[in-house]
């Protein structure tokens, strides 16, 4: 068994585990949990001194056949556009873990469907079979439906049933996309490599069906408006750590099929580019004004997940590898920033069972080291210079520039309007007169700030030295967008 099988399994061994402690003993099955999902966390983070910076090729590949009758078979790789994301999914995954100390009610299945979530989202960025993609990327539903349908807030019902309802929908799109481009390939198949070979002979006329089902598929998931109104009631019903996962990563999910089948249908890419371009304007301007109107502070970062996701769309639209890699950074960062901002606002949650940004004021005299990484996170959420996101989004504005011209400049009415929340949120809760209904507010403890420390130091670091990231993307999208004239 190769090393990306056995990160992709162990989060089953973790389900397994689980499930056979005893019921009685949470502490324990907490334990096990996080040691469980700290040693996924670092098996995979050690391929970083094995991955190679110097090929665009897909990395530690294992191929067997699965159902060679019909084409299928079991492959599994890594490039630069998959590996950051598969860092930081198990990065995220144990950031859950850890905040999910909360949960107390049906604990083993809580962490056992956590683990199959992580089994499917690997697998995703894994996989190098359309089908064996499409799998994963079902199996993935299962888990989500539970984790908001059991541990959700009093509309959970509601919520459950419109994120499996549209994700499903686009699903069945993405599914006839995978099998336009199965059929017109000679042999039949759903190997990326062998397809990619095959699109040499597919007219652009041919491309532009398939791609657009595609990419209705993924941007129910990514989401692009107007497929996004799953999306702001499932963050605010779902627990703290699910959000982390949910927004950190799922979005990530949708965000990279768009880019990774820009190499299997180019032309039609750059067909859908310039509606990419809009749609992308729409969700930055559209997500940031709703997070605006916010006054729950969970249901602005979910909307502000909508504005964010507009930048990588526009990096895509630019067609070019500075666009690309603007893009991917602003997905990994985003996931970070977003991670760090979920978990601390379910943390106060837990403490003052709130999330009315108006009922607080003057925290940063009472609980200091969370008023200072929440401001952190909120700062690096607007894409202040020298915080992470600031990186990427620079680099999607300057591809789209090339490109589109003075059309990216919109972009910035979204930058402004986050740059207003952001503070406003941070003036109201941090400074000012303390109110007494907190005086007993406690500060975090040990295991919060292991949760969230390294998410920021991440946020500082990539702010600061960028290439740490952009080094491991760069040979792979500089082949992608060689694609593109």
């Amino acid at each position: 068994m190769g090393i990306l099988s056995i990160i992709v399994a162990m989060p089953l061994v973790g389900l397994v585990i689980s499930l056979v402690l005893p019921k009685n003993k949470v502490w324990l099955i907490r334990g096990v949990a996080i040691g469980w999902a700290t040693v996924v966390f670092a098996v995979s983070w050690q391929l970083l001194f094995r991955f190679s910076l110097n090929t665009a090729e897909l990395q530690f590949v294992e191929r067997r056949p699965w159902i060679p009758e019909l084409g299928m078979t079991y492959v599994l790789g890594v490039d630069g556009l998959s590996f950051p994301l598969v860092l930081l999914t198990t990065l995220l995954t144990l950031v859950a873990v850890i905040a999910s100390v909360s949960i107390s009610e049906r604990v083993k299945g809580y962490y056992a469907w956590i683990f199959l979530l992580e089994f499917s989202m690997l697998g995703v960025f894994m996989s190098q079979d359309w089908f064996l993609f499409y799998v994963f990327w079902e199996i993935g539903l299962v888990p989500m439906f539970f984790l908001i349908g059991l541990w959700g807030g009093e509309n959970r019902a509601t919520a459950t049933m419109t994120f499996f309802l549209y994700t499903l929908a686009g699903s069945i799109f993405m599914l006839l996309g995978i099998i336009a481009v199965y059929l017109n390939a000679d042999p039949h198949t759903f190997d990326m490599l062998a397809l990619m070979k095959a699109r040499e002979g597919w007219t652009r006329a041919f491309q532009l069906g398939p791609f657009i089902a595609f990419f209705i598929g993924f941007a129910v998931k990514v989401p692009v408006f107007p497929l996004h109104g799953w999306l702001p009631l499932a963050h605010v019903e779902a627990p703290a750590p699910v959000s982390i996962i949910l927004s950190g990563l799922l979005l990530k999910m949708g965000a990279y099929g768009i880019l990774r089948v820009s190499g299997l249908l180019p032309q039609g890419l750059e067909w859908f580019s310039p509606f990419l371009l809009a749609l992308g304007m729409v969700n930055i301007i559209y997500g940031a004004v709703l997070s605006w109107r916010q006054t729950d502070l969970k249901a602005m970062v979910a909307f502000s997940s909508i504005s964010h996701m507009g930048f990588v769309l526009i990096g895509i639209a630019a067609l070019n590898v500075t666009g690309f890699s603007g893009a991917l950074f602003q997905m990994v960062t985003h996931g970070i920033i977003t991670g760090a901002l979920f978990l601390l606002v379910g943390i106060l949650y837990e403490r003052s069972h709130t999330r009315e940004v108006s009922d607080f004021s003057g925290l940063a005299t009472r609980i200091p080291v969370y008023s200072a990484l929440m401001s952190l996170a909120l700062l690096a959420s607007m894409g202040m210079p020298g915080l992470a996101q600031f990186v990427g989004e620079f680099h999607v504005l300057v591809g789209a520039f090339q490109r589109w011209g003075l059309y990216v400049v919109i972009a910035s009415i979204g930058i402004l309007v986050s740059a207003a929340y952001s503070l406003r949120t941070i003036a109201r809760m941090f400074m000012g007169t303390f109110n007494p209904r907190w005086s007993n507010l406690a500060d975090l403890n040990a295991l919060e700030l292991a949760a969230t420390i390294p998410l920021a130091v991440l946020m500082v670091g990539l702010g600061l030295f960028p290439s740490l990231l952009l080094r491991l993307m760069h040979t792979t999208l500089t082949q992608m967008a060689a694609l593109f004239p």
